[in-house]
């Protein structure tokens, strides 16, 4: 039984209309594992703890804050930058003001700088891991 002319075109359009949705479906979740493996676009791992291997050369890691258009917090590092021997561990704080009268929830990402070195920067642990939420006027540190 052969298909006609016009019944093969609808059909390839058809499965070509799928894959292409499948292929967006499976590009973010794609792309953020390839960034994590690799370090690309300034991914970092995340661990469980520090390796305990201190070396004698320093890094210097400076820290920045940028907030989307709509989101009416003040948000800004307590430090612009810290210098770590590689190996050792270093902590962190962001302040973080809802200056609203009204509670608001928002989410942090975080990138590394040149992004070659995100293979290089392990996370232990992050506000940015999870959602934060801030009372009408409350004013937090977040490590």
């Amino acid at each position: 039984m052969a298909i006609d002319g016009k019944k093969k075109t609808v059909i390839q359009t058809v499965s070509l209309v799928v894959f292409m949705g499948a292929m967006a479906w499976a590009s973010v979740p794609l792309y953020d594992w390839f960034c994590r493996v690799t370090g690309y676009g300034g991914a970092t791992g995340v661990a469980e703890s520090s390796t305990g291997e201190i070396l004698d050369q320093t890094i210097k890691v400076r820290f920045d804050a940028s907030l989307e258009r709509d989101m009416p917090w003040e948000f800004k590092p307590a430090q612009l930058e810290m210098t770590l021997r590689i190996g050792e561990e270093g902590l962190a704080f962001y302040e973080a003001y809802n200056p609203t009268a009204h509670p608001v929830a928002g989410s942090a990402s975080y990138n590394v700088a040149p992004f070659g070195a995100g293979a290089y920067f392990i996370k232990i642990d992050c506000f940015c891991f999870e959602e934060q939420l801030l009372m009408p006027g409350e004013r937090v540190l977040m490590p």
